[in-house]
């Protein structure tokens, strides 16, 4: 080959090959620059995708919260309402089994009735034992029974101790305030000298109420309203210590040689008397036909200012269709105890029952049923002998 072909083909390979670098430099160049935008792209993309996640999970999250606080709150809701609907229940329930009954509202303007929580009634015919003598056993710490016809004593423990009477006071009041001839329709004022300041008891007749001599006496002998006996012993001629005065003159008119009063009420444990002293008086109470109704009625309602009160007797055997009282009265405080006098008939017989100093709540009422009963069987040849001797 001639030496000119030669060169000019090794000149023609070089340049070929130097292309063919320069091409393979510039698409090598261009792959990397294309690997590094894509690498930036996936990176820019990544980013995107991150950011758009973590921005979608955190919307979604907070959807989510909101609807479950919204699903616990309505949850706590229907709990609690089923909580409160449960309890309704439970006290529907109980309400039924005490046998009570739902409060009724009433929009109308009516005058307020109030009426006192009914005395608790004594258990109903007590069972009783008798002694070796074949008396029976009471709780009173002293009693005296008599059969006010004939004067016999049919039963008696301790009668000529003197006791603190209590409220039985109230049956000398009055027989006092009877006596003394005072109009029974005049209407008399309940005061600031009526308030108990010794025992402190309450009343229902608040400052300024006004009823009539006749009602004030009611409530007296039926309820044992102290305010009410204080009014009666102020406004009699004199004031309240000319009324005392009269008491303790008409003790000593009726022989009740161990009683002496110091007040109208009772309320203080000077005024006393014996057992035996209490059935003279007694006996003689009944000889007033108004403390014989005023001392048994079961109940009255009273107007006082724009209510009607309810007041009832203290004795609950005044409602027993079993007796037949003529007049009572109960008394009770600390120093006295529990106590009651009555004039019943038994047996066809005006019987004289006075017990004193009881303990128990119940226990002057029981042994008022225990006497009836034991006149009424072991004691009925007494009383009956009584009847024949004297209706002959």
């Amino acid at each position: 080959m001639k030496p000119r072909l030669l060169f000019a083909l090794l000149l023609g390979l070089s340049v070929a090959h130097s292309g063919i670098n320069t091409a393979a430099a510039a698409t090598a160049s261009h792959a990397s620059k294309s690997a590094k935008g894509a690498s930036h792209q996936a990176r820019t993309a990544a980013k995107t995708t991150a950011k758009a996640g973590a921005k979608h999970v955190a919307k979604t999250a907070g959807r989510s919260t909101a609807k479950a606080g919204v699903h616990v709150s309505r949850a706590s809701e229907r709990a609690e309402a089923r909580r409160g609907a449960r309890a309704h229940k439970v006290a529907e329930a109980g309400r039924r089994a005490r046998g009570g009954a739902m409060m009724r509202v009433s929009l109308r303007h009516e005058p307020v009735v109030a009426k006192a929580a009914p005395a608790l009634a004594a258990p109903a015919e007590p069972s009783f034992t008798v002694d070796a003598h074949g008396m029976p056993h009471l709780g009173s710490a002293a009693f005296y029974v008599v059969n006010q016809h004939t004067g016999e004593v049919l039963l008696e423990r301790n009668s000529t101790s003197v006791l603190p009477i209590a409220s039985i006071t109230k049956l000398m009041t009055a027989m006092v305030v009877l006596d003394g001839g005072q109009s029974l329709s005049e209407e008399l004022s309940i005061s600031e000298g009526d308030i108990d300041t010794l025992k402190g008891t309450g009343s229902r007749l608040v400052l300024g109420t006004r009823l009539t001599r006749e009602r004030l006496l009611n409530l007296a002998l039926m309820s044992s309203e102290n305010r009410a006996a204080s009014a009666l012993a102020r406004n009699y001629p004199g004031g309240e210590q000319a009324f005392i005065h009269a008491m303790n003159v008409k003790a000593r008119m009726l022989g009740l040689s161990d009683t002496r009063f110091f007040d109208s009420t009772g309320l203080t444990p000077q005024n006393v008397s014996s057992p035996r002293d209490l059935a003279k008086m007694v006996a003689a109470a009944a000889s007033y036909p108004l403390i014989r109704e005023f001392s048994t009625t079961p109940e009255r309602y009273v107007e006082i200012g724009s209510r009607q009160l309810r007041f009832g007797n203290t004795n609950s055997l005044v409602k027993n269709p079993d007796w037949q009282i003529a007049v009572q009265k109960t008394g009770y405080i600390s120093e006295a105890g529990r106590c009651l006098v009555m004039q019943a008939w038994i047996q066809k017989q005006p019987v004289v029952m006075v017990l004193m100093d009881s303990n128990g709540r119940y226990t002057r009422t029981a042994d008022a049923q225990r006497v009836r009963k034991w006149l009424e069987s072991e004691g009925a040849e007494r009383l009956a002998a009584a009847a024949k001797d004297h209706a002959g």
